[in-house]
C-alpha cells in the first residue's frame, strides 16, 4: 500500500511556496495545465483562475449522472461487448452523486450553497431524498453543531463515532490491521445491507411527513414505471448498484482520509492552531519524472507516470475525492466563503497569501498516503477518550449515516 512520492506525514508548506510535486508537471505542454490542476487539486504557481458558480457545479453534477445512465442504458441494450460500457457508465453515476453530496448538499447545509435560505433547504430535502441519505434538518444541525465546533474530533463528532462504531477502528491497532478491516468492510455484503439499512433509517425517520410521502410516491412512480416498460435490469445496474455498493466503498474510502485525530496528551483543544492541526489537503498524483533523463529511461520514466496518473491517481479523485474533497482544510478554516465554488484556486490564493490569521497550511500527495496518516494518528490517540465504551449515549444503528462531511 505505498505509492510515489508517499511522504507518511504532513509536508507542512511555507506559506506562499509553491508546491514542488506540482511544479514539475509543468514540463508539460500547456493544454495540460487546467486538467492537471482539476485532477491533483492544486494549481500551479502564476495560474490563471478558473471561475466556477455554484449553479454551475449543480449543473456538471447532474449531466455526470445522467450521462452515466445513459451509457449503462446504452451498454445494456446492445449486450455483448458493449457491456463494458457499464464501467465508465457507472463511473459517471457515482462521481455526479458523490460531487452532488460532498459538495451541494454540504454546501447547502451551511445555508451557503446560494446563500438563500428557502433555496439552499429545499435543494438540500430533494438532493436528500434522491440520495437517500440522512435527512437534511438533522444533517444539518450536528454536522454544523458538533463538527463545526468545539465538539469537532471528539466523541460527539459523528465523523469520529463512525470511524470508531461503523468501520470498528481502535487506537492502539497497526495501521496494517486497519487496512485489512476497512478493506473487509468494502467487501462485506452485511456490511453494506446495514449501511443501506441505516440510510434509509436516518432518511425516513426525521423527513417531514411531506417529504417522506413525495419520496415514497416517487419511489412508487419509479417501479410501476420500470415494471411497465420492462427496465427492472435498467434500473437495478444502471442506478441501485452504483448508489449503494459503489457509493458506501466511496463513502467508506471518504471518511477515512477526513481528519486526523489530536495527539495523546494534548491538552489545548481550541483556537485556530488546533483546529488546522486536524485537517489536510490531500493532493492527487505525483512529480513528475525530471528532466535530463537519457532517452531509454525518459521513455520508461514517462510511460509509468502517465500510467499510474491515469490509472491510479484519476480514479482515486474521480470516485473517492470529489469536488472540494481535496481541500477539505480550506472549508474548515473559511465555511462560510462567498467564493466556495471556486475551491482549488481560493485555497491556493489563501496559501499564497500566507493565510492571514491561521497557521501555514499542510498537505499530503496520495489517497493511501492521506489513509495511513489518519490510521497512524488513530493508533496513537488516547486509548480511553476514544473508546467505543464512552460512547453508550449514541445510537449505533444510525452511526452509518455520518461518514461524510
Amino acid at each position: 500500500m505505498t505509492e510515489v512520492n508517499d511522504p507518511r506525514t504532513r509536508t507542512g508548506e511555507e506559506p506562499g511556496a509553491p508546491d514542488g510535486v506540482r511544479e514539475s508537471m509543468r514540463a508539460l505542454p500547456r493544454v495540460f495545465a487546467l486538467p492537471l490542476t482539476l485532477l491533483t487539486g492544486r494549481p500551479h504557481a502564476g495560474q490563471r483562475p478558473v471561475h466556477y458558480t455554484p449553479t454551475r457545479h449543480l449543473l456538471n453534477a447532474a449531466t455526470s449522472v445522467a450521462c452515466g445512465l445513459a451509457l449503462s442504458g446504452t451498454a445494456l441494450r446492445a449486450a455483448g461487448w458493449a457491456l463494458l460500457l457499464l464501467l465508465p457508465g457507472w463511473a459517471m453515476t457515482l462521481h455526479g452523486a458523490r460531487n452532488l453530496r460532498m459538495m451541494i448538499y454540504h454546501q447547502c447545509a451551511h445555508q451557503n450553497m446560494w446563500r438563500r435560505r428557502r433555496a439552499d433547504t429545499v435543494l438540500g430535502r430533494a438532493l436528500a431524498a434522491l440520495l437517500l441519505v440522512q435527512d437534511f434538518g438533522r444533517y444539518s444541525a450536528e454536522h454544523v453543531g458538533d463538527h463545526h465546533a468545539l465538539h469537532h474530533m471528539t466523541r460527539r463528532d459523528p465523523t469520529v463515532q463512525a470511524i470508531l462504531v461503523s468501520l470498528e477502528l481502535r487506537p492502539g491497532m497497526s495501521r496494517r490491521r486497519m487496512w485489512r478491516r476497512v478493506l473487509g468492510k468494502t467487501v462485506s455484503p452485511w456490511f453494506h445491507t446495514r449501511f443501506l439499512l441505516a440510510r434509509i433509517r436516518s432518511y425516513f425517520s426525521f423527513a417531514s411527513t411531506g417529504w417522506r410521502l413525495a419520496s415514497l410516491t416517487g419511489l412508487a412512480a419509479v417501479a410501476a414505471l420500470a415494471t411497465w416498460l420492462h427496465l427492472w435490469l435498467f434500473v437495478l445496474l444502471a442506478w441501485v448498484l452504483p448508489m449503494t455498493v459503489l457509493f458506501q466503498i466511496s463513502n467508506v474510502l471518504r471518511l477515512c482520509v477526513k481528519h486526523t485525530f489530536p495527539a495523546p496528551g494534548q491538552t489545548v483543544r481550541r483556537g485556530k492552531p488546533y483546529f488546522a492541526s486536524l485537517t489536510n489537503a490531500i493532493f492527487i498524483g505525483e512529480a513528475a519524472p525530471p528532466p535530463g533523463l537519457p532517452p531509454l529511461r525518459r521513455w520508461a520514466a514517462w510511460t509509468r507516470w502517465w500510467t499510474r496518473m491515469l490509472l491510479i491517481h484519476f480514479p482515486s479523485r474521480y470516485l473517492v475525492l470529489t469536488g472540494d474533497t481535496v481541500v477539505h482544510d480550506f472549508h474548515h478554516r473559511h465555511p462560510m466563503t462567498k467564493d466556495w465554488a471556486n475551491y482549488l484556486f481560493g485555497r491556493e490564493e489563501d496559501h499564497r497569501r500566507g493565510s492571514p490569521g491561521w497557521p501555514g497550511y499542510h498537505e499530503v500527495w496520495g489517497l493511501v498516503a492521506a489513509i495511513d496518516l489518519v490510521f497512524d494518528s488513530l493508533r496513537d490517540a488516547d486509548p480511553d477518550e476514544y473508546h467505543p465504551d464512552r460512547l453508550a449515549e449514541v445510537n449505533h444503528r444510525e452511526l452509518f449515516m455520518a461518514f461524510d462531511d
